[in-house]
């Protein structure tokens, strides 16, 4: 945090403001306070981030992450989730800034040693933490080369097909087609904001990804990696659709928290991304589970619960929520990215003048 403070003032920032949280403190919160007192925000919440934003200079936010990937194991699960609707909720006009890329925004993570323990069980605590450093800097691409315009060279190939749907099959039994939005177009590896300052939402990034319809993804799923969801693993899972509806599910583990995810609002048992990342990307080739989904979904394809990204409709950073509604977007409190990608994942694109194109072959791009 000293560091990152430093860093933003060196690089110009008129305040520099730390907002802290540990994994302790939010057990404690979650397992001793009244929902109804944890549900009850109060406006300077809200107000603290938002005088930011709409400040004539704008802001910034570095959102830097260390959980234990199960620090909330074992509490309860529909009081977490009910919880965490109501804060989202209650932060939605704040989350309409970074959804529309109205800020610039970042998130990365650094280690901690409940989530070190977890990545590496087999070490001493202090050799888990410095080995998890290694292997962040390693998969992040710190030193090795410009995979930010590589990333963009190949999302401006998807949109050059004018795709209309994608269908994934793999060996596991995923079969799915995803139709996507009108006007959907295909983003990656940086953003701008609506004055035209590039920035890097998540680091890593390795993922071309682009908005479905709503109402068009059918077929069955199966998740290739665990999912943490309110500090807890949800492992084993698959899904189906019919016309954007999650009609079927289940899980080996954690059933129950999948369950909960997907009734969370009326849309969140339908998609708002799907992402496209090969298994070739260094964090899949790392062979670690990171058992956080900022790493994890970066090693493989994956599609997102709940609502779309304006920005991955043409000009829809500047539509209303009716006219991305029109056009097919989602729209829900919460955006879960979850893993489907396969060593073995076969992709192909459907035109809208009706070629077939492929996309990938044996869990890597062929485009």
């Amino acid at each position: 945090a000293h560091a990152c403070v430093r860093a933003g003032y060196e690089a110009g920032a008129k305040t520099v403001v730390v907002r802290w949280e540990d994994d302790k403190l939010t057990r404690l919160n979650m397992e001793l306070a009244d929902e109804k007192d944890l549900t009850a925000m109060k406006p300077y919440e809200l107000r603290s981030y938002l005088d930011y934003a709409e400040d004539p200079d704008g802001c910034c936010t570095l959102a830097i992450h260390a959980e234990d990937p199960e620090a909330l194991a074992g509490l309860d699960a529909g009081k977490l989730n009910r919880v965490n609707l109501a804060r989202r909720t209650f932060m939605k006009p704040w989350q309409e800034y970074t959804m529309n890329d109205r800020v610039q925004w970042c998130v990365a993570a650094v280690p901690a040693p409940g989530w070190a323990a977890k990545v590496f069980p087999e070490l001493p605590l202090d050799e888990a933490v410095e080995k998890l450093w290694a292997l962040i800097f390693d998969v992040c691409r710190v030193s090795t080369g410009d995979h930010v315009a590589v990333t963009k060279a190949r999302r401006d190939r998807m949109n050059a097909l004018e795709l209309d749907r994608i269908h994934m099959t793999s060996s596991n039994g995923t079969d799915l087609t995803v139709g996507l939005a009108d006007d959907a177009t295909w983003e990656g590896a940086s953003s701008k904001t609506e004055d035209g300052i590039e920035f890097i939402a998540n680091v890593p990034t390795e993922e071309v990804f682009c908005a479905p319809h709503r109402e068009r993804t059918n077929g069955i799923v199966y998740g290739t990696k665990p999912y943490a969801y309110n500090g807890q693993l949800i492992e084993g899972w698959h899904v189906t659709f019919k016309d954007g509806v999650v009609v079927e599910h289940g899980a080996e583990k954690n059933a129950d928290l999948l369950a909960e995810l997907l009734s969370t609002d009326e849309n969140s048992n339908r998609i708002g991304e799907i992402a496209l990342v090969p298994a070739s990307s260094p964090i899949n080739r790392s062979g670690k589970l990171f058992y956080n989904t900022l790493f994890d979904e970066n090693a493989a394809c994956h599609i997102a619960f709940g609502d779309s990204y304006p920005g991955t409709t043409v000009g829809g950073t500047g539509l209303s929520k009716e006219e991305l509604a029109a056009r097919g977007m989602n729209h829900s409190s919460l955006h879960e990215d979850v893993m489907i990608g396969a060593e073995d994942s076969r992709i192909t694109g459907k035109c809208r003048d009706g070629r077939t194109v492929p996309l990938f072959e044996n869990g890597v791009w062929v485009l």
